[in-house]
């Protein structure tokens, strides 16, 4: 049963050593994928950021940028991804009752998907976010981090559903 699992991760070879996956033989194709997350705050802290009166600066914008910018760098900070050409990159912070939700929207033209991408832009996102707000509420909660979406290459469109 190992060597089955072992065979059907493509980072893993037959003798279940770990690498990098060779994507030269793959066509370019469009690509995209939409990523989801939260982090959730005392009263205290979300009143601060809604004030507009953080001492650090704003927030939302410091946590945009930055999940900008690890969707960008994320082949530096996962070892086994392929580094992208990325076309496109939105980040949306959304009000909720006890903090925001985060959402990511990548896209590339390449050999390889940008499901990681996404996923490191909301965890970056709602790593900056507490950063910035730390002093107020170290209790914060970032949580339920999930691909929502991919489109394009092999293994065509996934939505996720339930859960």
């Amino acid at each position: 049963m190992a060597k089955k699992t072992r065979a059907s991760l493509s980072h893993v070879d037959s003798r279940g050593r770990v690498r990098m996956v060779d994507v030269g033989a793959k066509p370019v194709t469009e690509r995209e994928a939409i990523a989801r997350g939260s982090i959730r705050m005392s009263r205290a802290a979300l009143t601060l950021v809604r004030s507009g009166k953080v001492k650090k600066g704003d927030p939302l914008q410091a946590a945009r940028v930055a999940g900008i910018m690890a969707a960008k760098q994320t082949a530096a900070l996962i070892p086994l991804c392929h580094p992208l050409p990325l076309t496109s990159v939105h980040v949306d912070l959304t009000p909720t009752a006890r903090g925001y939700d985060i959402e990511a929207r990548v896209k590339t033209s390449a050999q390889t998907g940008v499901e990681m991408e996404a996923l490191t832009a909301v965890a970056v996102a709602a790593l900056t976010m507490y950063d910035m707000v730390k002093a107020v509420d170290k209790s914060m909660v970032i949580g339920d981090i999930r691909l929502e979406y991919k489109a394009g290459g092999k293994s065509g469109t996934y939505v996720r559903t339930g859960r």
